[in-house]
């Protein structure tokens, strides 16, 4: 196993990372700097589109360009314009929420979290987005939603309340969208203790970012620890398997200037590693 360092942007605030298959390109988004990224590793081809508000993860759509999650809802991106418009918002609206991460289920939907803008009162819930733009609420009383993935067989949907230091699991229903029987699966405490992004690989082990602890977990289906990997920053902030053989780890991570703290070497940058000896799971795209 190795990590390394990516020739990629500094990030403030690096996240949501998603791989297309398709394209063979890697997207990731940057939350503060309000900023989606789009990365060739092939060419070594790098772009970025502007967004109007503070991004909390972003999906690829069937129909071409992105679906964003922003601070009042779902807005979509046009690759070729840079355009972005509505396409769902919360309802009621509250200035104290905003959108957190999402990705995309197997059967289509976009699947995201919200946060009390501080992080410190219990706003926050878990929502999908179907193909019919409809927003339905799947969980609440989060103070931060986070990381949410699937297990290959769609049976349990993850998502964490990285405040409360917990990832949950559910029962979930691929033909309804529906989550239910929530339960603690792993409780990050004892390692930094943030959970942030996670995804799960073809044998249905959990990669986590764990922010402030600077590591990423490769958790069983039992949520028992296989490897806590040490990252050189101690702000991972999310986990991407991609490459043509799904094999490699993408980890973005944070800078904690705009916490008013002095970075450390490995802040902000993008690393990847390798040699884990494990494949991920193609990430479906948005059917809306």
């Amino acid at each position: 196993m190795r990590i390394t360092k990516l020739d990629l942007p500094r990030c403030s605030v690096g996240e949501g990372p998603v791989w297309d298959v398709a394209e063979q390109a890697l997207y990731y988004i940057d939350i503060f700097a309000k900023k989606v990224f789009r990365w060739d590793p092939a060419s070594g081809d790098h772009r970025a589109w502007d967004v109007p508000d503070i991004i909390g993860s972003m999906a690829l759509r069937e129909v071409g360009g992105a679906v964003l999650a922003l601070g009042d809802g779902v807005h979509t991106l046009d690759f070729d314009s840079g355009e972005t418009a509505p396409l769902a918002l919360l309802d009621p609206a509250n200035a104290d929420v905003q959108l957190a991460d999402g990705k995309v289920d197997r059967a289509g939907r976009f699947v995201f979290g919200t946060s009390h803008r501080k992080a410190s009162e219990p706003l926050g819930g878990l929502f999908s987005l179907g193909s019919d733009h409809a927003i339905r609420q799947l969980d609440a009383k989060l103070l931060l939603g986070n990381g949410p993935c699937w297990s290959p067989d769609n049976a349990t949907l993850y998502h964490a309340d990285s405040m409360a230091h917990l990832i949950y699991a559910y029962d979930y229903d691929l033909e309804s969208g529906t989550a239910f029987n929530r339960r603690e699966f792993f409780d990050t405490s004892d390692y930094g203790p943030i959970p942030d992004g996670a995804t799960i690989d073809a044998n249905g082990d959990m990669w986590v970012a764990i922010c402030e602890g600077g590591v990423v977990l490769q958790l069983s289906p039992a949520g028992e620890v296989k490897q806590a990997i040490e990252m050189p920053t101690k702000l991972p902030a999310s986990c991407m398997f991609f490459g043509p053989e799904l094999d490699r780890l993408f980890v973005p991570s944070i800078d904690p200037s705009f916490l008013g703290r002095e970075p450390e070497e490995g802040d902000g940058f993008n690393y990847v590693i390798d040699g884990l000896g494990v494949t991920g799971l193609p990430e479906p795209r948005y059917a809306g």
